[in-house]
């Protein structure tokens, strides 16, 4: 029974691109490990973007610079 984790900054993913998701993931682990489709558990974590590091610094302030450009 697999159980895969996505974190993912809060803003920005739809609930069609969710599902994909959750589809693309789930048949990924059916095709190369032959997983049973149907006991795959996938769970898409929702993270501020304050609460998000990358390189020392909060995903919000690299985004705000990056928009400035």
């Amino acid at each position: 029974m697999p159980f895969v984790q996505i974190a993912v900054t809060k803003d920005g993913v739809t609930r069609e691109q969710k599902q994909r998701l959750i589809l693309g993931v789930t048949q990924l682990l059916k095709d190369v490990l032959d997983k049973d489709f149907h006991l795959t558990h996938v769970i898409i974590s929702e993270v501020e973007p304050d609460n998000w590091g990358l390189g020392g610094e909060q995903v919000t302030d690299i985004r705000q610079r990056q928009n400035k450009s």
